[in-house]
């Protein structure tokens, strides 16, 4: 055969390749399936995304200007030092609190459960 190479039989190969992975769900041994092309990007799709970073590029700008950023710096500065200030729990205290805690949620889901229980027997009683 003249012409036959690497590259003969490439689209029958892809086709056959194909149709086996279609209908037996894995790829026969030795047959390699080649990508699709890639998706050619239209402008129209990118226009969204250029204007939305145009916008956010435009409001970065004025806040900048405006100094927000320096506020929220400052802000953020004045909370660490507040926050070097608290005392925090020990170990222990926080296992006590957490057992407490615990316990409460249990008593009063315990409690809810019961009020629940009484009032629907009470209820299909009546009913």
């Amino acid at each position: 055969m003249e012409g036959a190479g690497p590259g003969f039989g490439g689209v029958a190969e892809w086709s056959i390749a194909t149709v086996l992975k279609t209908v037996v769900r894995e790829t026969a041994p030795g047959v390699r399936i080649p990508p699709p092309p890639p998706k050619k990007v239209e402008m129209k799709e990118m226009l969204p995304l250029i204007i939305g970073i145009m916008v956010l590029s435009v409001v970065f700008v004025l806040l900048a200007r405006a100094g927000y950023f320096l506020k929220i710096s400052a802000y953020w500065g004045e909370t660490m030092q507040e926050m070097r200030k608290c005392t925090w729990p020990t170990w222990d205290e926080l296992v006590g609190s957490t057992a407490v805690v615990v316990v409460a949620v249990g008593i009063i889901g315990g409690f809810t459960v019961g009020v629940d229980f009484l009032i629907s027997f009470i209820i299909s009683h009546i009913v």
